[in-house]
């Protein structure tokens, strides 16, 4: 179908590429602002339950045939990513410093599945003009992505996006291991409250 091959590339080779590095960003700004000594692994939590909102239908997005049903699995992880990244930027903004950096990657992360998902609508809206919706309505159906590309993404979410916030995650419990046990010092206990040691 003509309308998807534009779509596919601009996700493949626009939107993924620009969202690995916005979340290989976030992570440095949480690096940089210790995480691990504010909000610690709830916030890491929350991180890591947004990339499987977004990663999981964009991945659907890329091999499955664009049809409603793969539209409304990415409707309903634009939700839930709303909705997390909600709470998200609540736990961080009332236990640590967000900069102006973050925010704006922020920014990026919360546009990139608005507009992953409303570039998948004019390909499903494309092929339902043109071809009705159908007997098979909103079943599934798997499409043949390019194995090479495929194995490249799996690879880069590993390296950029599941490692370093499995890091992050690592870091957190690690700090509050050693805060419980008295071996945190009191730089690394500046700006946490009692309760959250």
């Amino acid at each position: 179908m003509d309308a998807v091959l534009p779509i596919d590339a601009y996700l493949r080779y626009g939107v993924l590429p620009v969202w690995l590095a916005a979340g290989l960003a976030d992570w440095w700004c949480h690096r940089r602002s210790r995480i691990e000594a504010t909000s610690g692994l709830r916030e890491s939590l929350l991180h890591l339950a947004q990339l499987a909102e977004v990663g999981i239908p964009l991945l659907a997005a890329l091999c499955l045939v664009p049809g409603p049903g793969v539209l409304a699995m990415m409707l309903a992880g634009l939700a839930l990513h709303e909705w997390t990244a909600l709470r998200d930027v609540a736990c961080a903004v009332s236990r640590r410093e967000v900069t102006p950096l973050e925010q704006h990657v922020h920014s990026f992360l919360e546009m990139l599945p608005v507009v992953s998902t409303s570039m998948v609508a004019w390909a499903v809206l494309a092929r339902v003009l043109h071809e009705g919706i159908g007997p098979a309505g909103f079943a599934l159906r798997w499409r043949d992505p390019p194995q090479p590309y495929l194995s490249l993404l799996l690879v880069a979410v590993l390296l950029f996006a599941v490692l370093p916030y499995g890091e992050e995650c690592l870091r957190d419990i690690r700090w509050a291991r050693a805060a419980r046990h008295g071996r945190a010092t009191a730089t690394d206990l500046s700006g946490v409250s009692e309760h959250e040691r």
